[in-house]
């Protein structure tokens, strides 16, 4: 089969500048793969373990509090708020709005600063207690 040279190729992430309405279309779907796989599984380990008893239970809480297991939670928090702000901005878009080059741009560079701001106002006093309570 040969390739008609009248027309163009077909266009690949090496040819295309990057742009935050790439970068925040591609952080929507890793963000979604995330929250379903790891929060899931969080989810379904917090049912188990609530419904196998006390000590379970206590197993679980266990790890949960672990500083460690808090990377997983702030991290889990920031794919939430980043996966809802750029489905809010998809939706502003599926009515019509935001498709002008400099609004679609403000609007992926707002839905990518928005769930750090987010995530840092929830965690922060949750952080700042913890680091005061081990000195």
């Amino acid at each position: 089969m040969s390739r008609n040279p009248g027309r163009p190729l077909s266009p690949h992430l090496t040819i295309w500048r990057w742009g935050p309405a790439m970068a925040v279309s591609i952080l929507h779907r890793a963000t979604g793969a995330g929250l379903a796989v790891v929060g899931g599984l969080a989810f379904i380990w917090w049912l188990t373990a609530a419904a196998m008893g006390p000590e379970a239970y206590a197993t679980f809480l266990g790890v949960a509090g672990h500083p460690l297991a808090y990377v997983v939670w702030i991290g889990l928090t920031w794919a939430f708020f980043q996966h809802l702000c750029n489905g809010l901005r998809h939706f502003v878009m599926d009515i019509g709005a935001g498709y002008e080059l400099h609004a679609n741009r403000m609007g992926a560079i707002v839905v990518m600063a928005l769930p750090l701001l987010v995530t840092l106002a929830i965690w922060g006093p949750v952080l700042i207690k913890l680091s005061k309570g081990a000195e």
